[in-house]
């Protein structure tokens, strides 16, 4: 889960794009589920949250060090702060 703090002044073009760059990288070997949507609060600014499920431990790790992630991470640094957990999912 990532949620992105889009900076106060960034234009609503490069919010839309980048939200369209975030949905594509879930295009990935082993994602499970992909979600990219902007809050619907906006009380504390424009935020956009990224909720990814990946198969394993492994396939997220090579997600993490793929270049789709470099390049995300590199873009949205540009435009946002951003807040990340990861874990997982204990077997039961």
């Amino acid at each position: 889960m990532v949620l992105f703090r889009i900076r106060d002044g960034v234009d609503a073009t490069d919010i839309s794009a980048a939200t369209r760059m975030l949905r594509g990288r879930g295009r990935h070997a082993g994602v499970v589920s992909w979600a990219v949507e902007r809050s619907l609060d906006d009380r504390k600014g424009t935020v956009i949250a990224q909720d990814a499920t990946f198969a394993d431990a492994a396939v997220f790790g090579e997600w993490r060090s793929s270049e789709a992630h470099r390049e995300a991470a590199n873009q949205m640094a540009r435009i946002a702060d951003w807040w990340v957990a990861d874990w997982e999912q204990p077997a039961i």
